[in-house]
């Protein structure tokens, strides 16, 4: 039986690529929308926003906004921004004189 050629070889022979990822975290504030549901603001992302109707949904959104963001980041060979640190977030409560 003869021996399979050099190109049919080379053929079934299985090619791996190494396909190089990596992975960012962004701070997203969820804030109750009037209307129901949660509107979601990425600001590291210069004010990304978007909105979903449960919590859950918003957190999907918010993951496919970001996403997309940096995809198109990425395709116009811009920077992409990196959070440094853990954000501090506090409600402040102010008065003001009647008027």
């Amino acid at each position: 039986m003869a021996k399979p050629s050099t190109k049919l070889r080379a053929a079934r022979t299985k090619r791996t690529e190494t396909v190089q990822s990596a992975r960012y975290r962004y701070t997203a504030i969820f804030e109750p929308a009037e209307e129901g549901g949660y509107v979601v603001t990425i600001p590291a992302l210069n004010g990304l926003t978007t909105e979903g109707d449960t919590l859950d949904e918003a957190r999907a959104m918010a993951a496919d906004a970001i996403r997309c963001y940096l995809e198109s980041l990425r395709k116009r060979r811009e920077e992409i921004p990196v959070e440094h640190g853990v954000p501090i977030m506090r409600r402040i409560a102010v008065s003001l004189a009647r008027a």
